[in-house]
């Protein structure tokens, strides 16, 4: 797996194809951005996708007060025909 560095300017230009370039090969893609800092994009396996995405919605607060709100709300019980077009 390689590194790729580009300019801000190639990433803003065709953003979906830089990030599709980077997922379908692999490669880390290094932004160079204007004052000198640096981003990486790097494509994430679906077994690590897993515990990013937790940490992410553990530290966002808009989605905390949303599982709040839902925890907080009545549950409507299933119907018995719910049921079973679920079950199969």
């Amino acid at each position: 797996m390689g590194i790729k560095t580009i300019p801000l300017s190639r990433l803003e230009t065709d953003l979906k194809k830089t990030l599709n370039e980077c997922a379908e090969s692999g490669e880390t893609v290094v932004v160079e951005m204007p004052d000198q800092r640096l981003l990486a994009i790097q494509r994430l396996e679906p077994q690590e996708d897993d515990s990013l995405m937790d940490e992410l919605l553990a530290a966002n607060p808009k989605f905390q007060a949303l599982v709040a709100k839902s925890k907080a709300s009545r549950r409507k019980p299933f119907s018995a025909e719910e049921q079973q077009s679920m079950n199969g």
